[in-house]
């Protein structure tokens, strides 16, 4: 095994000497609720889908659906409140076992250290207040976090889905990461935040070697996804950014809004943030996947954020913008275009929708509708080509130059697609 690096650019990671692009699915729920041949399965369907990374928190998800396992990291009697007094090793080693196979098949696994509703003074502790942990625990916990899980190379994912509202809740965050940083100076290590956030304290960002950000589950603020990688890029030092949480395809718009999110909306929250500095990676959720929904386990009365019903896992792991993601990341590395860069300033079609982007020679435009793509400069001597992200068609445009502006002809595709322009 090997661990994942950031890269001397500080905009991408690499493994083995290579450019690693991080491509997640979303299965926060996986250590309560996959038996182990659900898990190869999943695996398997992923790896063929062209992932490399999966998202899992080591505490039970609180949003989850309930398992029909029933093994937990705690002593427990409804699955739902825990003895945090009395640890449960049989979960730890089951957890370890899955995190094993998940190597062998060519994944790494990206681990949820503390989800919000353990912590006090967090949005989810307003709802679910039953589970938090007392602050001289953290500790003891996290050391037997990286005791249990760092032998797989994980990245740690430190907080889960959370704010940072008070010192208190900070120094829970801050004492976890001290212990990573001390039991596992050489894995990677940063910060899962809610939704719409950008706020990272001040005691945690020389501590994380790169950048989550979640532009969500909104029906409106989908601009998260490429109005957050810049606000990241202008506040905190140059570091490698991921949208963690995009738009989960066919969750229910959050806070019980009625529709859902298709393939289309998460395929367009991905093209959106890499183009817009979140270049080193993407996540993926399907909506019954990262709670792992079976109609035969016992119902979840946790509200959560309020999203309509899940699908079956084993529906929803088919869903097809699994494959969009897969196709991105090989995409991006066949292109040699990991770490590419926004240049938003040249694109004058007035919208913020069309996202552009450059790497050496090379330029990289996400375009959502199809129209006549106008850029500032002279690219009359360039060849783009355009591809539809549907059908995976290709179209060379034909370039127009006048008075320090370039026109490309309109592509004959009727959803969206990405146009490559170089030399």
């Amino acid at each position: 095994m090997s661990r994942i690096i950031v890269n001397s650019e500080k905009n991408g990671f690499e493994k083995d000497g290579k450019p690693f692009f991080y491509l997640a699915d979303t299965f926060w729920s996986a250590f309560t609720n996959a038996t182990e041949d659900e898990w190869i399965y999943y695996l398997e369907k992923r790896k063929m889908q062209g992932f490399n990374t999966v998202q899992i928190n080591t505490m039970p998800q609180w949003d989850r659906c309930l398992s029909d396992i029933g093994i937990y990291p705690f002593e427990t009697e409804d699955g739902q409140k825990f003895d945090f007094t009395k640890r449960n090793d049989e979960y730890y080693k089951h957890a370890a076992k899955m995190c094993e196979i998940a190597v062998e098949k060519g994944f790494t696994p990206a681990l949820v250290v503390l989800w919000l509703n353990f912590v006090p003074d967090t949005w989810a502790a307003k709802f679910m207040d039953c589970n938090l942990m007392s602050e001289d625990f953290i500790r003891p916990y996290t050391e037997n976090i990286v005791e249990v899980f760092d032998r797989f190379d994980p990245i740690y994912i430190v907080s889960g889905d959370t704010d940072f509202e008070t010192p208190r809740a900070i120094r829970y965050y801050k004492q976890a990461l001290d212990v990573l940083c001390e039991k596992s100076p050489d894995s990677l290590k940063t910060l899962h935040i809610k939704r719409g956030y950008d706020v990272i304290p001040e005691e945690l960002i020389d501590k994380i070697d790169f950048y989550m950000y979640q532009s969500g589950h909104n029906k409106d603020g989908q601009d998260m996804a490429y109005k957050l990688p810049a606000s990241l890029k202008d506040k905190y030092p140059k570091k490698p950014i991921v949208n963690a949480e995009p738009c989960y395809e066919q969750m229910g718009y959050s806070r019980n809004v009625y529709g859902r999110f298709g393939q289309e909306d998460v395929r367009k929250a991905a093209w959106q943030s890499i183009l817009s500095g979140a270049s080193a990676g993407v996540t993926y959720g399907a909506h019954g996947v990262w709670n792992w929904y079976k109609s035969n386990a016992p119902h979840n009365k946790i509200i959560g954020e309020g999203f309509d019903c899940a699908f079956p896992c084993m529906d929803a792991l088919h869903f097809p913008g699994a494959s969009d993601y897969g196709f991105i990341k090989k995409y991006i590395l066949n292109e040699n275009l990991c770490g590419i860069q926004p240049v938003q300033e040249i694109l004058l079609n007035e919208t913020e929708e069309i996202r552009i982007a450059k790497k050496n020679d090379t330029y990289l435009a996400y375009v959502p509708r199809t129209t006549c793509l106008r850029l500032k400069g002279d690219f009359s001597a360039c060849i783009a080509i355009a591809y539809d992200l549907t059908t995976h068609a290709e179209m060379e445009l034909k370039i127009q130059h006048k008075e320090n502006e370039s026109t490309f002809e309109m592509p004959l595709f009727q959803r969206d697609m990405v146009i490559s322009i170089s030399k």
